[in-house]
């Protein structure tokens, strides 16, 4: 909800969208460098407990900024995004491991697919929940993104174990095949997800039809994660080869500007190759990643997927539309061979 919640209180506040954009920017650039803090912070005193605790801080947080929008502070606006930001990768690190240590380990694959599912759900769902509030005021998106939090808050289950020793350290070396899967990944999505627009302007069509671009990578990853969840292959070295091999083939044919049938088969190929692999290398990384520095080590891999990302919306501001896809095209084949060298040790 929050790029375009933001965006329009913003444009109400200022009359521009262009505050909204700094809003965004600052957002993640705090989830970047709270995430992995965030994540040895649960790591040391307990998952559900530090989860309440950063929750309750980003919907204060939320609920400070509806205050905050009445007063036409362009700073305090600004500083107050901060908040949720800094604590958002450590949520994520967080609630990953709370899925593990809730879930069986040969039903966590599954668990992961359907989360994988439910998170791109929520994907779509939100921008429109953020346009079904707007009538109500600017602030009312703001303010439903607060109850959420609070919501998410009374929703932590408690009854899970006590933090555990923390280890010495983290599986780096073993961890980075993984971790070159999630960079990739987020590269080649945000030559998508930031790009519809000028990639359907490229074939000379309608602006309003870049939402059919974001609808088929969306659909795509929930139905490629459907079939993960359903047929329940081992997660393994294969299955996201595999994944990456659709997602070389999406970006190739994105890059090559094959019209409406090339960018549509494209977005579809990334789309279905995104849940597959997210649940592969979130499970693989469960595996490695000692219990009582798993918070921690998912945080980081949040941070890794949020730097491919960022790295891929840069490209697209900077690059040639067909050269953007193509560095996504490069990052995933890179981490197909850090697989097979991986397979190959």
């Amino acid at each position: 909800m929050g790029p375009l919640a933001f965006t329009s209180v913003a444009t109400v506040v200022t009359g521009s969208y262009r505050l909204g954009g700094v809003m965004v920017a600052v957002l993640v650039g705090a989830e970047i460098a709270g995430a992995v803090p965030c994540g040895r912070l649960l790591d040391r005193i307990g998952v559900a407990r530090g989860l309440v605790l950063l929750l309750l801080a980003a919907g204060t947080a939320m609920a400070a900024l509806v205050v905050a929008a009445g007063t036409g502070s362009h700073g305090l606006l600004v500083a107050l995004v901060v908040v949720p930001g800094l604590v958002v990768g450590g949520l994520s690190g967080g609630f990953r491991t709370l899925l593990g240590s809730v879930v069986p380990d040969d039903q966590l694959p599954r668990a992961v697919a359907i989360d994988s599912m439910l998170f791109e759900g929520v994907l779509i769902a939100g921008p429109l929940l953020v346009a079904a509030l707007s009538p109500a005021g600017a602030l009312a998106p703001l303010a439903a993104m607060a109850a959420a939090y609070f919501a998410a808050a009374l929703a932590v289950p408690r009854a899970v174990a006590p933090a555990p020793p923390r280890p010495a350290k983290l599986p780096v070396r073993n961890a980075l095949p993984w971790l070159a899967c999630l960079f990739a990944l987020g590269h080649l999505l945000a030559t998508v997800e930031v790009a519809p627009l000028p990639l359907v302007q490229r074939l000379g069509a309608d602006p309003a039809l870049a939402a059919v671009v974001i609808v088929v990578l969306s659909g795509a990853s929930i139905a490629g994660s459907a079939v993960f969840a359903w047929r329940r292959p081992p997660a393994g070295r294969r299955q996201a080869a595999m994944a990456l091999g659709g997602c070389v083939v999406g970006g190739s044919v994105l890059a090559a500007d094959l019209g409406w049938a090339g960018l549509l088969t494209g977005a579809a190929l990334i789309g279905a190759g995104t849940g597959p692999l997210l649940t592969v290398a979130s499970v693989r990384l469960q595996r490695l990643l000692p219990e009582g520095r798993r918070a921690e080590g998912f945080s980081a891999a949040f941070v890794v997927q949020a730097t491919g990302f960022g790295l891929g919306s840069l490209s697209v501001g900077v690059l040639p539309l067909s050269l953007a896809p193509t560095l996504g095209v490069v990052s995933s084949a890179t981490a197909c061979a850090m697989l097979a060298l991986l397979n190959s040790s």
